[in-house]
């Protein structure tokens, strides 16, 4: 759905043909969008529920003493049951009617701006120490603690992690088909969400750094939230000022909520993925995770979408670097999926592309490439080392695990899609 549904209609010539969505080289393009995407989604709600999980373990070491007065430590065992959990809970919820989920979706918008509303001021007010506007404003850290001392290279992967948080922006588009005037809410959606992220979110890292005083104690696995930074930096500002941390995990709370909600829509994006892609015939047992209830939800799609993010995070029981390696599908996976149908979009398609009523005009073309040009870099980015010496342990093993997905997608069509894909099944009038 979204992008990837670009393939069927954007390389459509004005006479309204769709000669070329039979063609061998846009089907295998198609059906290999398809599984970067799927499964670069299906990471991405491991990723964010397993995060969760480990916040939740956090909450609980703090608010048992912490590690340093005898808090409970959670497992890896544990924490693989708070994310069993927490799967559970979000496809129960998207199991539900489109009417219940439609208000779920208005809370967690609500939640989110108003809970970094109040923690960009919150927190700040209640720090005993801030930090000067120079050392906020100024002061690059270069103290990794994993060997890395070069700025440039710092502030390369620095970048990584504002891409990974910028993840799921086009889930507007995989709710298009239950969203009313779609062809413009949903560029509108997008557009609003990542305009929000920017104020909001900025917002919210400037009011946090003021807190920060003491860098090395934050990423200290000694300290009383385990190293786990912004945990340390809420339970601090706390109990420097009243002498109790319970106002900081209340404040995690409120972090927590979000995280939950995030994660839910994320399985909501997932499963209507998942369904368009079994109604073009383009997963295994497509009969079946493309069915609707009576509600018009996709269940099925759901509790798949649930099951595997929870088979992906079971990897980090027997080695973390390998699960690692299969959520950093999440990010580079997903930017693939992005690229590709820009890329079309600003070549094949520069001169048949029909625009819809939401365009950039003129300069759709310079921000396509633009977007291209960034995605290949990044994707370069995320597969640099982020830890010296390089062991087996430091290793990135970003391109191995892109490049088996790769692997295993074109082995998939040469093997067997391409004598039964034809592309997506278009749903919409061609005239």
């Amino acid at each position: 759905m979204g992008s990837t549904r670009f393939l069927a209609h954007g390389l459509r010539r004005e006479s309204g043909s769709v000669t070329s969505s039979s063609s061998w080289v846009q089907r295998s393009l198609t059906f290999d969008l398809h599984r970067f995407n799927i499964v670069g989604q299906w990471a991405v709600t491991t990723s964010v529920d397993f995060s969760l999980a480990q916040l939740i373990s956090v909450i609980i070491l703090l608010s048992t003493g912490g590690k340093n007065g005898g808090g409970y430590e959670a497992s890896k065992y544990v924490i693989m049951c708070f994310h069993g959990g927490i799967l559970l809970l979000h496809a129960i919820i998207n199991s539900l009617p489109i009417s219940v989920m439609s208000f779920f979706g208005q809370v967690a918008a609500a939640w989110n701006l108003l809970g970094v509303l109040l923690l960009m001021i919150l927190i700040p007010s209640v720090a005993k120490h801030k930090a000067s506007a120079e050392f906020v404003f100024t002061h690059f850290n270069t103290d990794t603690g994993e060997g890395i001392d070069n700025g440039v290279y710092i502030f390369v992967l620095g970048l990584l992690v504002s891409q990974y948080t910028l993840l799921g922006y086009d889930a507007s588009a995989h709710m298009t088909e239950e969203t009313k005037s779609a062809d413009l809410n949903g560029p509108r959606g997008i557009i609003s969400s990542i305009a929000i992220s920017i104020i909001f979110g900025w917002g919210y890292l400037i009011g946090i750094t003021f807190t920060v005083t003491n860098i090395p104690y934050l990423l200290s696995e000694d300290n009383d939230a385990g190293g786990y930074a912004i945990a340390e930096v809420f339970y601090l500002a706390f109990k420097d000022r009243y002498g109790s941390g319970v106002g900081g995990i209340i404040c995690l709370g409120i972090v927590a909520v979000a995280i939950f909600f995030c994660g839910m829509s994320s399985i909501t994006s997932n499963s209507r993925m998942a369904y368009a892609f079994s109604r073009d015939g383009a997963m295994p047992f497509s009969s079946v995770w493309h069915k609707v209830n009576e509600q018009e939800v996709p269940v099925n799609a759901v509790w798949l979408s649930a099951v595997i993010a929870f088979c992906m995070a079971l990897t980090s029981l027997e080695s973390y670097v390998a699960f690692e390696a299969m959520v950093s599908i999440a990010t580079i996976g997903s930017y693939i999926a992005y690229a590709l149908p820009t890329l079309f979009r600003v070549t094949l398609a520069r001169k048949s592309f029909v625009p819809g009523p939401f365009n950039l005009g003129r300069f759709s073309i310079l921000a396509g490439w633009v977007a291209v040009l960034w995605v290949i870099t990044i994707s370069v980015l995320f597969s640099l080392p982020v830890a010296y010496p390089i062991t087996t342990e430091t290793l990135n093993y970003a391109p191995v695990a892109v490049g088996g997905l790769l692997i295993l997608t074109v082995s998939a069509w040469v093997l067997s899609a391409r004598h039964w894909f034809t592309g997506p099944i278009t749903n919409i009038d061609n005239s």
